[in-house]
């Protein structure tokens, strides 16, 4: 069996559960660390092998996949201490699946290029779902010989691939999408709470946008949530939080002001102190109705 058929997955929540199954049941060996052991175990139950270290993980696999929180989190995981990029040995392959930002991106890269490892920046677009359908959307990056290679792992995984450029240009291109998802949703909540705020119905202005070229079908499924006011975690809004917070780094490095990314930025916080900072990133909402007070029952 090809070493590339032997994959070494660090991160299993909602994101990385999914894609885990997935390449199990495309036929890939999959050994998974989760810094939580406990949710590494439904992977366990559907065939992975449980690894108590990045390290042991690694050992011996051909392919190493971040989908981690964030770029300290990648970090430690596989260049710290028991980290996973010394073990996976000379020629591997590193997807690095999360959302992280450009610095880190850049340091990624040159650590993988210290070990002879290739280094495919590759962030994904989607949530839960998607994720669990084999359905997300891949930005990929990095050197043309690693396509062949990432092919068999990411049609497991995603149904549609956009290699980008070279390492780094996924990430860039990921931070952009993010930073017009946001904004739509942050408008999105405080559209639904100034309808409710003239006495309109705000069912009847998700109707009014429905199926026409100013409502995208995004803006359906979590108005419904706002509206429902009931927030079964898609992607967790403290992590969304996160990913704005990128957004302005790297605007940042540009000398580039972006107020609207701020305003979304402040009004996440808002909600994350209200308590839904691991519920769906739809929970924006109850900050943006006003009530400051109020916490989720």
């Amino acid at each position: 069996m090809s070493a590339d058929r032997c994959v070494a997955l660090l991160g299993t929540g909602i994101m990385g559960a999914a894609m885990g199954r997935n390449l199990l049941r495309a036929g890939f060996d999959v050994r998974a660390w989760n810094r939580t052991r406990s949710k590494v175990e439904p992977l366990v139950a559907a065939g992975a092998v449980a690894a108590d270290t990045p390290a042991e993980a690694a050992a011996g696999a051909g392919v190493l996949i971040t989908m981690l929180s964030d770029g300290s989190a990648v970090e430690r995981a596989v260049t710290g201490p028991r980290g996973a990029l010394a073990a996976l040995g000379d020629g591997g392959l590193w997807i690095e699946t999360s959302t992280v930002g450009i610095g880190d991106t850049e340091r990624f890269a040159q650590a993988a290029r210290k070990r002879d490892v290739t280094f495919v920046d590759a962030p994904v677009l989607g949530s839960r779902q998607p994720a669990e359908e084999g359905r997300l959307i891949v930005f990929a990056s990095g050197p043309d010989d690693a396509r062949e290679r990432c092919a068999r792992l990411f049609d497991a995984v995603a149904e549609r691939v956009e290699w980008v450029g070279e390492a780094g240009a996924g990430t860039r291109l990921k931070l952009v999408v993010n930073n017009w998802l946001h904004a739509l949703l942050g408008s999105l909540a405080e559209t639904v709470a100034f309808a409710r705020a003239l006495d309109v119905d705000p069912l009847r202005f998700l109707e009014a946008i429905d199926e026409g070229p100013i409502g995208p079908p995004y803006a359906q499924v979590k108005g419904q949530a706002m509206l429902a006011r009931d927030y079964p975690t898609s992607f967790a809004l403290r992590l969304a939080a996160k990913d704005v917070r990128l957004v302005l780094d790297a605007a940042g490095r540009r000398g580039l002001e972006m107020p609207i990314a701020e305003a979304v930025v402040a009004k996440y916080g808002d909600a994350v102190q209200l308590g839904h900072g691991d519920d769906d990133m739809a929970s924006v909402y109850e900050a943006a109705r006003g009530d400051t007070t109020a916490r989720r029952a």
